[in-house]
């Protein structure tokens, strides 16, 4: 396997987790985002979207991270990312995509650079519009999370597809200056994702192309 991904990139970070739990050995190739070396025709020709992550697996290159998190899933069935119980893989999918979804999709880069220019926003207020977007989905995940009287993981005792979306998007918020005070259930499943080899491994700080 051959992971395509930028070492902030949040998506390209749930990817690496998710090979790490299964397993998985692969092949970190970097793909720079600030430079739009995902947009070279090179690219696109194999990634129509132009995004991070892809995949090379099976003879097939795949995009789009929540797709492929759940092929994992299908494909390497253990450790498994979403449990048994048709309930409890409800509540999985609920905070995940929330995260995924609302959060992701106007907070990513193209969305933070198409603030600055064209429209004309200062980086402070880009840094608003971005915390202004965590809290709208991070305060009801919190609030989810207390209902459920979440522990260390949000299910039984191990990591999952919400801890795989959620840990990449808290080191995002931490690099905007998020205060996370108020969230003592996301911060301590993050302490207890953050002590895994696993998580650990796929840290943005880690990558052969961090700087």
């Amino acid at each position: 396997m051959r992971l395509f991904g930028y070492f902030r990139s949040s998506t390209s970070y749930r990817l690496r987790i998710a090979l790490n739990l299964k397993g998985l050995a692969f092949e970190n190739v970097p793909v720079n985002l600030v430079t739009a070396e995902n947009k070279d025709e090179a690219f696109t020709s194999r990634n129509p979207f132009g995004s991070l992550p892809m995949l090379e697996a099976d003879g097939r290159d795949r995009a789009q991270s929540m797709a492929l998190l759940e092929w994992l899933d299908e494909a390497y069935p253990e450790p498994r990312f979403l449990p048994a119980d048709i309930e409890a893989r409800y509540t999985v999918r609920e905070l995940a995509y929330g995260i995924a979804t609302e959060i992701h999709a106007v907070n990513n880069l193209p969305v933070l650079k198409y603030l600055k220019d064209p429209l004309g926003h200062t980086q402070d207020e880009i840094d608003t519009w971005y915390r202004h977007w965590l809290a709208r989905t991070l305060n009801p995940v919190e609030a989810r999370l207390a209902q459920l009287g979440a522990g260390d993981f949000l299910h039984d005792d191990a990591p999952g597809l919400f801890e795989i979306v959620l840990i990449p998007q808290l080191a995002n918020a931490r690099r905007f200056n998020y205060d996370l005070t108020n969230s003592p259930h996301m911060t301590r499943i993050e302490t207890a994702c953050l002590a895994l080899p696993a998580f650990a491994a796929a840290h943005p700080d880690k990558q052969i192309d961090a700087p």
